[in-house]
Parts: structure tokens; C-alpha cells; sequence
């Protein structure tokens, strides 16, 4: 049952692309349609999937020797974030009715929504490195599509091309990776990666093992590869909610999920992974507290809680960092949303134009109030009860100075979250914005997001024994909800961490009145050049520009020139070969 749910999770997703591919965009009615249709039926098999979750292979299909079979398994890491990206999709393909309504070339717009979905669904399932890798590519792909899906606009063409760019950095690491433990293994499957890691020589394994962070820090946007997601704002917006919340972002959290009990032994891997996380936290929350694009506060944001994750694989919380992976998923999606709704309404991303549109928009100021209540870390809903597992996981696992930065990042975060939302909905109006409250395909996406981040948290006990079952490498310790409760509400940690963020609410509350109007400064500037890493990325850009143009005096065009080339480097290779030997 579990592989033909599997067939249906992805290939319902890429049925859909295609009809949507080949569908007139003169039948605007028609491409909502096929797309709602396709994207809750993978998002119900998703969901349909979960109960199914085994440790065993679903499927295995032979695809020769240099290839190794294409292998899928349903395990709990994989259906619970299978389930985040088709569900979290079907519902951003839903607010998407509203929001592209009028909008040209729909189809294009749909089909590679739900080709990036059932690509992510790939990835996560696949049991093969060379088949995660291509899955990997294809979701690569669909964001520099979508993000530069309004191509007229060159920032969103140069958002695009920069993420396609700095992903695949990220794209190399993995193939490094997975090519080196080939070498050893003659296996490209992840289970023989894991299982057989003792037999990979230490040289090699370090290789492997940050080739995979490498991977994971440029695909999850973590420091130094953080530059590329704010700039991925000028997409549409439900495509931000799409990137942050189901897909691209979870993928690089995903892998180091995944191997943590290959590489948790690799001297210096965990430490390194702390402090990519703690780093990215630290400097992006930073940036959040200053920024005025609505879309480009929530994307800070959305890298420093991927910090967040990240912190807590590298302390040994895997648990805890899948369980933080899903409750942002549905409170972030719920606030991008939630934004795509104001700045639909409003016509506008800039938050020192709003103002008080609560009163214009009740049904988005209160879903997004719920959002950014579970962003701050706020009892009861869901994005404190896995931060607060994080932060004491970080406390117990971890060393102290990375705690202490990540509980200052919680009170950060109290602090931008609640500016954000004090100059969008509350205060005084600073234009006259003739907004309007969202539509019904709108509120129906909103409803259910502010539903989850209500509830799911709930499901604590039932996802912790998931993993536990079906991940026997990973040594999960898996809590029911009152013992969660319990490891929480007495832990000295969970006061102090209230305690932080209690205090960035009274910092906002008191300086409130200074966050319109004013001047730009240094700090402004810093947040706007990410920390002089977007000035390092044009330097290496134009640096790539000048060699190439020299190189081009290598092409000259006549044949005779280019099969000389070609034969003196197989020469010179030959006789390499021939040396070595």
C-alpha cells in the first residue's frame, strides 16, 4: 500500500504540472481548477501515506549498476515532511485562486507549483543519494522559475538567478558527498551510507560529511549562504509561503536530519553545525529588527528559526528540530499568507505605509496575530512548545555560549515579531490604504493554517514515536504529551527563555512610537548588505565574469583549434594516468 500511495504523492503532482503545462491560459477557471484538484489529492494521499510509515523500502526499482536501484521509503522523517509539502502546497495553491486572480501564463504558474512539490515529496522519499541529488536539482529548478516568475521585473530575473546560483553550491556539496561514499561503499542507498559508516576511512567520511553540510547551509539559506533568500521575496507570494514553509528550505534541515548518526562522530561535524546555526539565528534576527518589506521581515525570520533547527541537530535534538520544521511550517505559511493578503489588499510590501489595517482586514489581522504569537515563543500555541524543546535540548546536549545566543534570539524575535504586527495592522495610519479583507479562497487556507498552529502541537507524542519506530540509527527519545508538558513547564530553561522574550515585548512596547519616521542608519545598512556578504557575493560574481572573459580568448571559433584542445588534454591525461601507475 505504502508504494502505491508513494506513486500517487508524486505522480498525482506531476500529472497535474503537465496538464496544467499543456492547458490554455485562456481558461483561467479550468488551471484553478486541475490545480486545487491535483494538490489536495497528493495532499490527502500524503496524508493517507502516514500511517504507513516503516523503516523498510516501499519500492525498489532496478536502474543498473552505475545507478543503483531507485529505492523510496516511507519512514517517519520522510511521510511527515512529505506531508508538510503537499499539504502546506495544496493549501498555497488554494490562497493562490484569490491571489493570481487576473494574473497571465496561469499555467506555467501551476505547473511548476506542483512540479517543486512532488519534487520535494521525491527527495525526501528517496532511498537513493544519485536520485535525492536529481530530486534535489528539480526543486532548484522550480524555485529559480518561480521566483523569477514575474520576468519583466529584474529583481525578480536577479532573485531568481542568484538563488539558482548559491543553491548550487549547495548542489555540488551533495554530489561530492554521495559520489565519495560511492567510491567506498559501491552503494549509493542512504541506508548503507548509515549502517555501513564504520567502513568509510575517516579522510573520506569528513569529506562526505561536510560536502552534506555544505549542501544543507546553502539550500536551508544558513551563514554563509543566508543572502539569497531575502531576495527570493520578489516571487509571488504564495510561492514564499510554498519556499519557506513545505519545500526548499526544509530539504537542507531534511539531510542533516538524515545522516546525523553517520556524521555525528565526525571530529568537528556537530560543532560546526551549532555554530551554523547559532550564527544564522543570531545575524538574521538581527536584520529582522530594522527591516521595513513585510516579505523580507518574515524571510529573516524564516532563516533564523532554519537556525533554530539546525542548533538543535547539532546538540543531538533531532527530535526537537523536526518537531520546531513542523510547527513553522504551518505558522510561517499562516504569516506569508497572511501577508500575501495585505499586500494583495493594501498594493503595497512597504510596512512605513501601513498602518492600522485591522480595522480594514479583521478576518488577516487576527489568523496573522495567531502566527506571530507562535513565531515569539508564546504558551499555548505551537511554536513554543518546539522552541522551548530546542532551547533545553541546547542546554542539556550543547555548549553553554550557543545556548545563552539562542535565548537572545528568542527575545529578538518577541521584539521584530511584534513590530512587524504592531505596523501592519495596529497604531495609527500612515496612508490612506483602501484595503479589504481577504477573499474566501483566501480565508479558507488562512483558517486551516490558524487552526494548526493551535493544534499541532498536539501531535507531539504520536510524531516523536514515529521516528522512534521507524528510525532505529537516530536513537530518538520520543515524549507523549504530558511528559512533554511536564519537561517543559519544570524546567528552569523554560523561565528564562519566557522570561528573555517577555523582556523583547516590553524593549518594543516602550520604543514603539520611534519606529515610523525615522531616519536611516547604520545598522539599516548593515541589515541591507547581509553583514557585507551580499558585497562579498558581487565581488565573487564579477570576479567569475573577468576570468570567463578571459577564457573566451580560448574559443576562437575554427574547428582544427578546438580538436587540437580536445586531444591535447586527453594527452595530458593519459600521461597523468600513466605517472600515477
Amino acid at each position: 500500500m505504502a508504494a502505491i500511495l508513494i506513486g500517487l504523492v508524486i505522480g498525482l503532482s506531476w500529472l497535474g504540472s503537465v496538464a496544467l503545462w499543456l492547458t490554455r491560459d485562456g481558461n483561467p477557471r479550468l488551471q484553478h481548477t486541475l490545480a486545487v484538484a491535483f494538490s489536495s489529492a497528493a495532499g490527502v494521499a500524503s496524508l493517507v501515506l502516514i500511517p504507513f510509515a516503516s523503516a523498510e523500502i516501499a519500492v525498489s526499482i532496478p536502474m543498473g549498476r552505475y545507478f543503483g536501484d531507485l529505492t523510496f521509503t516511507a519512514d517517519g522523517l520522510a511521510v511527515a515532511l512529505t506531508a508538510i509539502a503537499c499539504v502546506i502546497g495544496s493549501l498555497a495553491v488554494i490562497f493562490s485562486v484569490d491571489y493570481m486572480h487576473g494574473e497571465e501564463q496561469l499555467g506555467r504558474y501551476y505547473a511548476f507549483v506542483l512540479l517543486f512539490i512532488g519534487a520535494m515529496a521525491g527527495l525526501v522519499l528517496s532511498g537513493n543519494l544519485l536520485f535525492m541529488f536529481f530530486f534535489w536539482e528539480i526543486t532548484a529548478l522550480c524555485s529559480y522559475a518561480l521566483i523569477s516568475f514575474y520576468n519583466d521585473d529584474p529583481k525578480a530575473v536577479a532573485g531568481g538567478i542568484k538563488a539558482l546560483i548559491i543553491t548550487q553550491v549547495g548542489g555540488v556539496g551533495l554530489l561530492a558527498g554521495a559520489l565519495t561514499s560511492y567510491a567506498v561503499l559501491g552503494s549509493y542507498q542512504v541506508s548503507d551510507l548509515i549502517s555501513k559508516v564504520g567502513t568509510i576511512p575517516a579522510g573520506l567520511l569528513n569529506v562526505v560529511a561536510f560536502g552534506f553540510l555544505i549542501a544543507a547551509a546553502a539550500k536551508s539559506a544558513q551563514f554563509p549562504f543566508h543572502t539569497w533568500l531575502p531576495d527570493a521575496m520578489e516571487a509571488p507570494t504564495p510561492i514564499s509561503a510554498l519556499i519557506h514553509a513545505a519545500t526548499m528550505v526544509n530539504a537542507g534541515v531534511y539531510l542533516l536530519a538524515r545522516f546525523y548518526p553517520a556524521f555525528a562522530q565526525v571530529p568537528g561535524w556537530t560543532l560546526a553545525v551549532t555554530g551554523v546555526g547559532l550564527v544564522s539565528a543570531l545575524i538574521t534576527a538581527f536584520m529582522a529588527l530594522t527591516a521595513t518589506d513585510l516579505k523580507r521581515a518574515l524571510a529573516y525570520s524564516t532563516v533564523s528559526q532554519l537556525g533554530y533547527m539546525v542548533y538543535a541537530i547539532g546538540v543531538g535534538g533531532v527530535f526537537a528540530s523536526q518537531f520546531h520544521l513542523l510547527s513553522h511550517a504551518v505558522f510561517k505559511a499562516l504569516l506569508f499568507l497572511s501577508a500575501g493578503a495585505v499586500i494583495h489588499a493594501a498594493g503595497t510590501r512597504d510596512m512605513m505605509r501601513m498602518g492600522a489595517l485591522g480595522k480594514q482586514m479583521p478576518f488577516v489581522r487576527n489568523v496573522f496575530l495567531l502566527g506571530a504569537l507562535a513565531l515569539a515563543g508564546l504558551p499555548i500555541f505551537n511554536g513554543f512548545w518546539s522552541k522551548e524543546l530546542i532551547l533545553e535540548t541546547g542546554l542539556n546536549g550543547g555548549p553553554f555560549w550557543a545556548y545563552v545566543g539562542m535565548v537572545l534570539v528568542a527575545g529578538m524575535t518577541a521584539f521584530y515579531t511584534f513590530r512587524m504586527t504592531w505596523l501592519v495592522f495596529f497604531g495609527e495610519a500612515r496612508e490612506a490604504l483602501h484595503a479589504h479583507d481577504a477573499g474566501n479562497a483566501m480565508k479558507a487556507s488562512l483558517g486551516l493554517l490558524a487552526v494548526g498552529t493551535l493544534t499541532t502541537w498536539l501531535l507531539a507524542g504520536p510524531f516523536g514515536e514515529m521516528l522512534r519506530e521507524t528510525l532505529p540509527f537516530h536513537s530518538i527519545h520520543s515524549l507523549n504529551l504530558s511528559e512533554l508538558a511536564n519537561e517543559i513547564f519544570t524546567a528552569p530553561a523554560t523561565y528564562v527563555a519566557l522570561t528573555v522574550v517577555a523582556l523583547g515585548l516590553v524593549i518594543f512596547w516602550i520604543v514603539r512610537k520611534q519606529a515610523t519616521g525615522r531616519t536611516e542608519a547604520w545598522t539599516d545598512v548593515l541589515s541591507r548588505e547581509s553583514f557585507g556578504f551580499d558585497w562579498l557575493n558581487r565581488q565573487v560574481a564579477g570576479g567569475t565574469v573577468r576570468f570567463a572573459s578571459v577564457l573566451q580568448k580560448t574559443q576562437t571559433g575554427v574547428l582544427s583549434w578546438n580538436v587540437v584542445g580536445i586531444l591535447a588534454a586527453l594527452l595530458a591525461v593519459l600521461i597523468f594516468l600513466v605517472w600515477s601507475a
